[in-house]
């Protein structure tokens, strides 16, 4: 079974796929959306669920600190929703609460990346982490 991790925030989405066994996931790119304008990005996730032979999505949930849920879990449970109907594939949610610290901290320190180059990649580690912290949890 191959699963899919998304980081889904209002202008990209970290995309991450792990391989057949479920045990690692890969970062793979990042696709840019406009989620004010309907813009998800669906067009290219289409082709990488297919070249990939997705069975299942991911998606990380950026709950508060405090367990609360605010306006960022809704909209990644609206895509998730929009997935689901879309791709006809299963959607499980994944808390991602430091993901995108942790991606941030690991590519200062172990990668010495600038701010910018940084930027770059974020999101696609983000996804990653998130997926990892999924499998690791269920398999």
């Amino acid at each position: 079974m191959r699963i899919m991790g998304l980081d889904v925030g209002s202008k990209t989405v970290g995309v991450a796929v792990s391989d057949l066994l479920g045990m690692t996931a890969q970062g793979l790119e990042i696709i840019k959306i406009n989620e004010k304008a309907g813009e998800f990005g669906f067009d290219r996730l289409s082709e990488l669920v297919k070249e990939y032979k997705v069975d299942k999505f991911v998606i990380g949930l950026p709950k508060n600190m405090n367990n609360t849920s605010g306006p960022r879990v809704t909209a990644s449970q609206a895509y998730g929703e929009r997935l689901e109907k879309l791709f006809n594939l299963p959607v499980d949610y994944q808390d991602e609460r430091l993901t995108t610290m942790q991606a941030e901290r690991m590519l200062v320190e172990e990668a010495d990346l600038s701010r910018g180059k940084r930027k770059k990649v974020i999101d696609k580690l983000a996804a990653q982490l998130i997926l990892q912290n999924y499998l690791d949890r269920n398999f």
